[in-house]
């Protein structure tokens, strides 16, 4: 999957984009918004807000966090095989220690990204705090040419490039969680 991001003002153009994209098949799982103005594109129902915690670093923290916590982990027993301190007492309290401290760098790292703003949206900081509305969409390539021609009918959303997009069964499990929320509700 591609992703392509378009910058706005006009949040009522945005949404009649979406609305667009979901005539042909492209479902509102693969588009959102991010804006500093919650209370805007809330009013607008067919645009789907970034949610808060994607805003932020934790996702990428959270992994990075984990392997560092393993990366320890493993030099820690090595130390402890080296040294031959496991011979002394046994293999268990190291071996709950490894663990402990997995999940502590995995959570104190994802404590550490939530406070960050998420580093796939920096480029567009000075664009959002200036009023702009960042619109972007993940699609499968051969709908590329689908998704410029569609944009080209509305002259106030600019391209703001591509970049990297989640997986494919990411944005299925949130179409089905979407499918799910409107079914209950």
């Amino acid at each position: 999957m591609n992703r392509h991001f378009y910058i706005s003002n006009d949040l009522d153009d945005l949404e009649s984009l979406e609305i667009e994209l979901e005539t042909v098949g492209i479902s509102a799982a693969h588009s959102h918004v991010l804006s500093l103005d919650d209370s805007d594109v809330a009013a607008h129902p067919n645009l789907n807000e970034v949610e808060a915690v994607l805003r932020t670093d934790v996702v990428h923290s959270t992994k990075l966090g984990a392997v560092v916590g393993v990366i320890a982990a493993t030099l820690m027993l090595y130390v402890v095989a080296f040294t031959g301190w496991a011979e002394q007492a046994t293999w268990i309290p190291f071996v709950f220690l490894s663990i402990a401290m997995v999940g502590f760098f995995t959570w104190e790292f994802g404590f550490i990204g939530i406070q960050r703003k998420n580093n796939r949206f920096a480029r567009f900081e000075k664009a959002l705090k200036r009023g702009k509305h960042i619109f972007f969409v993940d699609i499968e390539p051969e709908n590329d040419q689908l998704l410029t021609d569609m944009v080209k009918k509305h002259p106030r959303i600019k391209s703001a490039g591509d970049g990297p997009s989640v997986p494919q069964w990411f944005v299925q499990m949130q179409e089905k969680f979407n499918f799910f929320g409107r079914t209950i509700s």
